[in-house]
C-alpha cells in the first residue's frame, strides 16, 4: 500500500489492475468462483515472478533479482 493521496502509487496499482483485466478476465465468463479465483491466482503468481517488466529494463523479478544477485557477489569478491 502508498500513501493516500499519492497519484504515483494510484497510477502503478492502476496498471496492475488493468493487465489483470486485460489478461485473465477480459471476455470470460468463470463458471464458478472456485475457478474465477485460481484464475486470479495464477495470473498475480506470473506477474510477481515471470512477467517482463519495463521497469526491470524488461527482466522478469526472478532474472532482476538473479542478475543483481550475481553483480553484488562479484563487487564482493574483487
Amino acid at each position: 500500500m502508498g500513501r493516500v493521496g499519492s497519484s504515483c502509487d494510484n497510477a502503478l496499482a492502476e496498471s496492475v489492475w488493468q493487465g489483470l483485466k486485460r489478461e485473465t478476465m477480459h471476455g470470460k465468463l468463470f463458471l464458478t468462483m472456485r475457478r474465477a479465483r485460481l484464475e486470479i491466482f495464477q495470473w498475480l503468481t506470473y506477474y510477481n515472478a515471470r512477467r517482463r517488466h519495463s521497469a526491470l529494463s524488461y527482466l522478469s523479478p526472478i532474472e532482476f533479482e538473479r542478475q543483481h544477485h550475481k553483480t553484488a557477489e562479484l563487487s564482493l569478491a574483487a
